[in-house]
């Protein structure tokens, strides 16, 4: 009897080069869905009004309209808007931050009757929407006479945010128990434990954490809209209330010019933290 002839089998680093190829397509295509809108914002800031508004749609720009970013950085206060969005993000990132980082200590490492449930209620006030307490914040802080002022957002900022306590949290929970008697051995407080030992263990998480509350912050429409006067007013705000014309019409390709600029200085801050974003929010304890 003859011996049945096997087909030759593909040597492994062709079949790791394949599933690379793969790999690598997928993500180039998920990369390309993520950056879409981004890419249609900025070709419609290189527009003319009239391209912006042609039915059908215009995707390139018939030609190239450079000058839309520099009337649209000259058009307003542009240095002055961002200042206010940079001013009020860099306090409230700063202040959430820290007082997050305080609180989600206290859950992870002290003991205290009904932890759980307070804990289960500040997960539980993520849910409500922000609409909902709208009008409450306005009345609160226009009978104390801070509207108009950056005072609620050191408030909301000393106050905590939910989601970042639970990320504190979870990853103060994963460190070992050995730091924190050891420390009550030397005589430490817990006051002295949080802000000589666990706080500078959790970089990852401060970076994650600073970076989320800056972007909150820097995109948000509605307090400002509602807190803040024209003078004192966010960039995100102009953007959407000073591109217009005399009728009252949106200048879209303007508009778009302007959001551009808007979002460079948050792809700047994730390109240099990017690492220690993705460690915070991969991170429950030491390695």
């Amino acid at each position: 009897m003859t011996a049945t002839s096997l087909p030759p089998k593909s040597p492994p680093r062709v079949k790791v080069r394949v599933n690379r190829l793969v790999l690598y397509t997928v993500l180039v295509v998920i990369t390309g869905v993520f950056l879409g809108p981004f890419g249609w914002l900025f070709l419609t800031g290189l527009k003319t009004s009239a391209e912006t508004a042609a039915a059908p749609v215009h995707w390139l720009p018939g030609h190239v309209e450079w000058h839309n970013f520099a009337d649209a950085f000259n058009l307003v206060d542009f240095l002055g808007y961002a200042r206010n969005s940079l001013i009020i993000a860099l306090l409230y990132a700063t202040l959430v931050t820290l007082s997050s980082a305080w609180v989600g200590f206290g859950f992870a490492r002290l003991d205290a009757p009904g932890k759980k449930w307070l804990f289960g209620i500040l997960l539980g006030s993520m849910m409500l929407p922000q609409m909902i307490t709208l009008l409450p914040t306005y009345l609160i802080f226009a009978k104390l006479g801070m509207v108009d002022t950056y005072w609620p957002w050191v408030l909301w900022g000393l106050a905590a945010a939910p989601y970042l306590v639970f990320l504190f949290r979870q990853f103060f929970a994963g460190l070992p128990r050995e730091l924190e008697e050891a420390a009550i051995v030397d005589g430490c407080g817990y006051g002295m434990i949080f802000w000589r030992i666990f706080l500078p263990q959790s970089w990852p998480v401060l970076s994650a954490s600073f970076i989320i509350a800056f972007t909150w912050t820097w995109g948000d429409y509605i307090a400002p809209q509602l807190l803040l006067s024209t003078d004192r007013t966010t960039l995100a705000v102009a953007i959407m209330s000073t591109y217009v014309t005399q009728a009252g019409s949106p200048i879209t390709n303007l508009q778009a010019a302007a959001s551009v600029m808007y979002v460079v200085p948050i792809l700047l801050i994730f390109l240099v933290a990017q690492r220690g974003f993705v460690a915070g929010m991969s991170t429950t304890g030491l390695k």
